[in-house]
């Protein structure tokens, strides 16, 4: 209709103008000059609307009280009306459900129902761009819905672990048998960071860590100790899933493919009454537990092939970048989210002992009776990393009960080595300290090897008494006297300024 107006206001409206819209919208020509009279006359362009209820804010507000029950909603305003004569005419039940279906979306409907989870159920997010490997970290606790047999109690643990976004590799793990704190994050960041067996090849320094407000995550001992090597701690708003879908989808997938297989599953069906299928089931041991969630990871990491990463599994996507790793020196990670009990120890035949157990290593080769420190990873004592009582980082020692044939075979191999550098010092001091002698074929007096000649002899002479009376030489005790005239004195060249002068006074 506007562009029918248009070409009438210019005088250039005809009858073929209106047959083709007709024909176009499958209408008459005489509604099309219907709907142009009433344009010119009324101003409107479409429909005359019709008079329908709406959702008004006082429906939205009893929605909301009577959690989306729209039964409850009309005998409210049925209950008003009668109340209060004046109060606009009701509408029936079901035209209150069409105008509810059509003035809301399903999104305010689930969360008038439900709450704010529900309804950002129906909202849409954009994906963050693609990324290289450590550009960005997601970090969470999950409290497992397992129960697991803690020195014969019931309880449901918690994992804490990071995942780097781009190649979605589980980087670091910690598992804890009650609600995590500060040292169940510090661990799972050593994990992480370090890349020696058996924490590699994955790992290193990230650019950004995302975490939510939990104050684990964002206590001042983490911060301090990510802040140490600039690497930002994202704080994210509460609640806000989609912020780090990574991670949140990660905790998703070790439900549905690994807690919900486990006995003592506390989301599966239940019986009426809420009474579980198997109340009798035998629960794991968090040994049991630990061992079979690190596998999980493992198999996620190595053999799992998430749609994403087009074919490839976390580890292959991880190898598969060729961003730089940054590594940080042994030397400073020794000394990150380690926890120390305050005792020193001595070091002896049998290692450094800790906790009961005996941990060895190359390195303390030689060197029992040294008193050291020991610091530990929480929860990871497989590790320890050994200093001396000043501080000094002496270097990781490992459990001997657990000791594989590389590290037995290094620990023989620095025994052997410091018995032969023993034996290679042993023998030179003998060397020194004997005098050998030529052998002989006729009678005589024994002659000493490396005899010294008579020239060598004279010429070592003459050097020492030169030596002497230079050391007992005294130049400053009787002035040298002038030199007499006759002698020949060295002629002193004029400076250049002056030779110049006497060349031009030559040439005049």
């Amino acid at each position: 209709m506007g562009r029918l107006l248009g070409l009438e206001a210019r005088g250039e409206l005809s009858s073929g103008h209106v047959r083709l819209v007709a024909q176009a919208l499958g209408r008459s020509e005489r509604t099309v000059w219907r709907w142009l009279a009433a344009a010119r006359a009324e101003g409107r362009l479409g429909r005359v609307p019709a008079a329908r209820f709406t959702v008004s804010a006082e429906v939205r507000q009893l929605l909301a009280l009577w959690g989306g029950n729209a039964s409850r909603v009309h005998a409210e305003l049925l209950e008003r009306a009668r109340k209060d004569p004046s109060q606009p005419p009701v509408p029936s039940l079901a035209t209150l459900h069409r105008a509810i279906r059509r003035d809301l979306s399903a999104g305010e409907r689930a969360g008038l129902r439900q709450g704010e989870k529900a309804r950002r159920a129906h909202d849409v997010f954009a994906k963050r761009p693609p990324t290289h490997r450590n550009a960005v970290w997601e970090g969470d606790h999950k409290r497992v819905p397992v129960q697991v047999d803690v020195e014969g109690e019931l309880v449901c643990p918690w994992v804490t672990w990071f995942i780097d976004c781009a190649t979605k590799v589980i980087v670091g793990t910690a598992i804890t048998p009650h609600a995590p704190s500060r040292d169940a994050v510090l661990a799972a960041l050593r994990y992480a960071i370090d890349r020696r067996d058996p924490f590699g090849p994955t790992g290193g320094l990230p650019s950004a860590i995302r975490v939510d407000r939990g104050k684990e995550f964002l206590c001042q001992t983490v911060t301090s100790a990510m802040g140490a090597f600039a690497v930002a701690v994202i704080d994210l708003p509460a609640y806000t899933l989609h912020l780090k879908g990574t991670i949140e989808a990660l905790n998703d997938a070790v439900e549905k493919m690994h807690f919900a297989a486990l006995p003592r599953y506390t989301h599966r069906a239940r019986l009426t009454g809420g009474r579980m299928a198997d109340p009798e089931a035998p629960a794991l041991t968090f040994a049991s537990f630990v061992s079979g969630l690190l596998d999980w990871v493992q198999w996620w990491n190595s053999e799992h092939r998430p749609g994403t990463l087009a074919g490839q599994t976390p580890l292959e996507a991880w190898a598969a970048d060729p961003t730089p790793v940054t590594d940080v020196p042994i030397e400073q990670l020794a000394r990150f989210a380690l926890e120390d009990d305050g005792r020193t120890r001595t070091l002896t035949s049998h290692g450094v002992r800790f906790r009961r157990r005996d941990y060895i290593a190359d390195w303390m080769v030689g060197h029992t009776g040294t008193r050291v420190v020991v610091r530990h990873l929480p929860h990871h004592d497989d590790l320890i990393e050994v200093f001396d009582t000043a501080g000094r980082h002496l270097g990781s020692a490992y459990l001997a009960e657990a000791a594989t044939r590389d590290q037995i075979r290094a620990l023989k191999a620095a025994r052997t080595a410091a018995a032969r550098r023993l034996r290679a010092d042993l023998k030179a001091a003998e060397k020194l300290r004997r005098d050998r002698f030529k052998a002989q074929t006729v009678p005589g007096a024994a002659v000493p090897l490396h005899t010294v000649t008579r020239s060598e002899a004279a010429r070592e002479l003459t050097e020492s008494a030169r030596s002497r009376r230079a050391a007992r030489a005294r130049p400053d005790l009787i002035p040298h006297s002038p030199a007499p005239g006759h002698w020949a004195r060295p002629k002193t060249s004029a400076p250049p300024v002056q030779r110049q002068k006497e060349r031009l006074g030559d040439e005049e």
